[in-house]
């Protein structure tokens, strides 16, 4: 049996913790036929440990941050992607029902709301988690209209602020008229696109579902900007002929005149039955809905 140096002795005698312990349990059994040598050995072979302890417990603690962190961003996400956007176009249609079917005509703090709601929807309806639904189409198209109040708001600003540069005529006075009667029409008719679709959605949603289709949603939102441009395109052609018009003559032009304002006259009689028609349809649909939905609940809790 060799015994070890008094080296090896001195640096095996220290007590250490962890893999200290068992590193001096080993060299406890080294023969020390080389006292120094090897009294030199165990005591890198402690420092080695004592690096590795330190390191691992770098490690851990920068992986312990990396687990909170990314359990702290999955938390955020996660809120994130429960936030119920229905909510908010809930509250943006009710804002537009009462703006323009409920009220007889729309004033200036229901105006501001309606736009600011508008640019808000719109910003929301660019986010990824928004689903793309016949719904979304008829809102999306119904907080587009409000870009003509605002076109109308800023030209009427311009006109106001350079009124000497810049005169107001027959023509420009026609056209903001008609940006927000166009508005109107356009807003009261995807309105009530948006009442259909809720009908069918609760009394009949497996015999609907091939109609209320993005693709549908789409083209009745097109063919209704289209109509209510030619409205306003006709509205807006019989106040520039009146406007400048001066005498009566046998003249192309009076027949034109007359032709235009007849038609014009005849347009504005049926925008203002079809506008009482569609408070009637609407609050009849929405009357439907909301004692079906009364019914069924109280038949559970029952």
């Amino acid at each position: 049996m060799y015994r070890a140096g008094p080296a090896l002795k001195q640096g095996c005698s220290k007590k250490q913790t962890g893999n200290g312990k068992a590193l001096e349990t080993i060299c406890s059994g080294i023969p020390g036929s080389q006292p120094e040598p090897m009294g030199g050995l165990c005591e890198c072979v402690s420092a080695a440990a004592r690096r590795y302890e330190r390191g691992r417990d770098t490690f851990l603690s920068s992986a312990r941050s990396a687990r909170c962190y990314r359990e702290g961003y999955s938390s955020l996400a996660g809120i994130s992607r429960e936030r119920d956007h229905m909510k908010d176009f809930r509250r943006y249609l009710v804002l537009k029902y009462i703006q323009y079917l409920v009220l007889s005509s729309s004033n200036t703090i229901s105006t501001l709301l309606g736009v600011l709601g508008s640019g808000y929807v719109m910003l929301i309806l660019q986010s990824s988690r928004v689903s793309s639904k016949s719904t979304a189409v008829f809102i999306s198209s119904l907080a587009k209209a409000d870009l003509l109040i605002f076109v109308s708001a800023v030209a009427e600003l311009f006109l106001w602020s350079s009124s000497v540069v810049v005169p107001r005529t027959a023509f420009t006075s026609a056209l903001l008229q008609n940006l927000l009667t166009a508005n109107t029409h356009i807003s009261a008719l995807l309105l009530s696109c948006v009442a259909v679709e809720a009908y069918l959605i609760t009394f009949l949603p497996t015999e609907s579902r091939s109609l209320r289709t993005v693709k549908n949603a789409g083209l009745t939102s097109r063919a209704i900007w289209l109509l209510v441009a030619a409205e306003c395109a006709l509205l807006q052609a019989d106040d520039v002929l009146k406007a400048s018009s001066t005498s009566p003559s046998c003249s192309p032009g009076v027949w034109l005149l007359h032709l235009s304002s007849g038609a014009a006259a005849l347009l504005r009689a049926l925008s203002y039955l079809l506008g009482i028609l569609l408070r009637i349809v609407n609050v009849y649909i929405y009357y439907k809905i909301f004692f079906s939905v009364s019914n069924r609940s109280s038949v559970r809790t029952n």
